[in-house]
């Protein structure tokens, strides 16, 4: 009888990969539905977030090609307003206007000599920048924490299905009353499946993540790096 009850399991049981999904438990098929919509919104992300970071490479090497042509910060000024919106411009509109604020009309070609910023106004400027560089890290920062959030969850979620249709699995020898590996087989393989696929939707987001954290880290500095040189034009102009 036992024999007989095997040899029907292995004949009814799941020949590929999709027979096995088809014929899986509820809780199966949630936890791979789960897994589906993660992988589908992780590759949205990191074809988003490249396509953004490459606009901003490029936005940049226009940026710093026309500082270099500017002789003093009012060509620099006037050079940025030509150029498309980005943040490289908007830190430097940012730290001109406020500037401006401090000492009205010093930027203009005619503009009489005057005092230069006291060491509080100077402190302030460096704030004024430096939030608006953490507004800019932010605004570039939006998604990159889900594929951080999809890359850990995802193996668990795989992991979770794994031990329920394992569980299944000792469930049907207990109802078969038979240990035999075929009776036991098909539970285990489906249980597998979702830790496959957690892991396949897991690692293109854990490795998007760490990218764009890296590139997100050179853009901080670049942005660092330019709000301590727009404060050295200011010294080497005698305006600080």
């Amino acid at each position: 009888m036992n024999l007989l009850l095997i040899s029907l399991l292995q004949a009814t049981g799941p020949e590929t990969t999709w027979d096995m999904v088809i014929q899986g438990t509820l809780p199966t098929k949630l936890i791979l539905a789960i897994l589906l919509v993660f992988s589908i919104v992780s590759w949205i992300l990191i074809f988003w977030k490249w396509r953004q970071f490459r606009d901003l490479r490029g936005q940049g090497d226009e940026f710093i090609e026309e500082m270099e042509k500017a002789q003093r910060l009012e060509d620099a000024y006037k050079a940025i307003l030509s150029l498309p919106d980005s943040p490289y411009g908007r830190v430097l509109k940012q730290g001109v206007n406020f500037f401006s604020e401090l000492r009205p009309g010093s930027l203009r070609k005619d503009a009489i000599e005057s005092a230069g910023l006291t060491l509080t106004q100077l402190e302030v400027l460096r704030l004024v920048l430096e939030k608006e560089e953490a507004e800019e890290r932010e605004e570039l920062a939006v998604g990159i924490t889900w594929l951080a959030v999809i890359g850990s969850v995802s193996p668990l979620l795989g992991l979770l299905g794994t031990v329920i249709g394992v569980m299944n699995a000792f469930l049907g020898i207990v109802v078969t009353g038979s240990p035999h590996i075929g009776a036991v087989a098909p539970g285990v393989a489906e249980a597998l499946i979702t830790t496959v696929i957690g892991l396949a939707v897991a690692i293109p987001a854990v490795i998007g993540y760490n990218y764009f954290v890296s590139r997100l880290n050179l853009f901080s500095g670049e942005l660092e790096s330019f709000s301590s040189e727009f404060i050295g034009t200011l010294a080497r102009e005698g305006r600080v």
